[in-house]
């Protein structure tokens, strides 16, 4: 420990009273800062992994121009060398999905549906499609049976074993046309999909659609949005850019990202304000610290003491002030944070049912990142900084006969 260290640490408890007040602004600013900030990551990091995990896929790959005009015409031809070795090539294991609008009939009930013809065990481990499942049985490898949306089953007066006729438009125009047991039912939290969602087993799908062996997207299985860059880095490395599309979540869904940008941007202008309680905080005290000690810089200057060496010593002083205050803050939000992580706000009423329209769940936790909390600390040291100038600015045009005469 230096010298000028130690006598920094000494000089800033000289008055306890200012230094606890002060530290105490500090370390509520940076308390609130952090739970604010854990709090919104932690509740869009739920919303994403709802939105994306609930049907989309943090990744997927189609034929060039799909996303743009989603006709089965515009669909990938699996056995194409590129796409067999995709998965050994990218490291990243795919559900395959054949996609397109049909009409559902029993009797006199007709409406539209999406019809999704899916591989079952990766679709469950991408979307947790099993775990919709409110009546019957889940899909199987190699048979003929649909699972229906709840709402849809209502709409259709349909059970579990009854059956459902669909009709559609397939590969380059044919006329697909099929009848399918009703194997189980799946609710979601989205009235939309709710009403218009049909799956079936893949081989089934491609043969209603007289598309064998194609399908309209390869939906990469991916823990979640941090590991997407690579992914897409990997995936598109494997694959000719001309001839396929590899989009992430963000081209996916661009109006949740635009959501969650102005939900940030509201978000960084309180921030900000706190960042200026902390600012104005600290330069009060620095204000203070150097009005109240004109005299003995004047003597301390006088006997020999360089401005510069002065100066380090009072920006010690500030630094370790913020220090104190910065880490009493992390210290307090460490339990608030997971607290709130292990026991989240569960919203409820007309604001819970306005996210239960869009299939997201209105429960909120916090995110525990240590990037949040090491965040603060940039800032308040980034702060600190900045406040040394008018210390630094008052020693330097110090008269040492004129200080020592107040």
């Amino acid at each position: 420990m230096t010298p000028g260290f130690r006598m920094a640490w000494r000089n800033i408890w000289r008055n306890r009273r200012r230094t606890l007040i002060s530290a105490a602004s500090v370390a509520f600013a940076v308390l609130f800062a952090i739970f604010m900030s854990s709090f919104q990551k932690g509740g869009w990091d739920r919303v994403l992994d709802n939105v994306v995990r609930f049907y989309f896929g943090y990744a997927q790959v189609h034929a060039q121009g799909y996303w743009e005009e989603q006709t089965i015409d515009r669909s990938i031809d699996v056995s194409d060398p590129s796409i067999v070795g995709l998965e050994d090539a990218s490291g990243r294991v795919f559900s395959h999905r054949i996609e397109s609008f049909a009409l559902a009939s029993t009797g006199p009930s007709t409406t539209g549906v999406l019809l999704s013809g899916v591989q079952p065990d990766p679709e469950d481990r991408i979307t947790s499609l099993r775990s919709r499942l409110v009546q019957g049985e889940y899909l199987q490898e190699g048979s003929e049976s649909v699972l229906i949306a709840q709402g849809l089953a209502q709409e259709l007066r349909v059970g579990v074993g009854d059956t459902v006729v669909l009709l559609s438009q397939g590969y380059h125009g044919v006329t697909a046309a099929g009848k399918f047991p009703v194997s189980g039912i799946v609710s979601f939290g989205s009235p939309e999909l709710n009403k218009l969602m049909v799956y079936l087993p893949l081989p089934a799908a491609q043969a209603f659609f007289g598309a064998e062996g194609r399908v309209t997207s390869m939906v990469a299985d991916l823990p979640d949005s941090e590991s997407v860059p690579d992914a897409l880095k990997s995936i598109r490395a494997a694959l000719d850019e001309g001839t396929y599309e590899v989009l992430g979540w963000e081209d996916l869904l661009p109006d949740l990202v635009q959501a969650r940008a102005l939900d940030s941007a509201g978000s960084n202008i309180i921030l900000l304000i706190l960042y200026l309680i902390i600012a104005f905080g600290l330069f009060g005290t620095v204000l203070m610290m150097t009005k109240e000690r004109q005299y003995e810089f004047g003597v301390l200057i006088a006997i020999g003491m360089h401005r510069g060496q002065l100066a380090r010593i009072v920006w010690m002083e500030i630094i370790l002030l913020s220090i104190v205050g910065a880490l009493a803050g992390m210290v307090m939000a460490i339990p608030v944070v997971f607290w709130f992580n292990l026991n989240p706000v569960v919203f409820t009423g007309d604001f819970a049912e306005a996210y239960l329209k869009f299939g997201v769940e209105p429960i909120f936790p916090t995110a525990i990142d240590p990037r949040i909390f090491l965040n603060q600390a940039l800032i308040v040291f980034g702060m600190s900084l900045a406040m040394v100038i008018y210390p630094w600015l008052r020693i330097r045009h110090l008269s040492p006969v004129a200080s020592m005469r107040h």
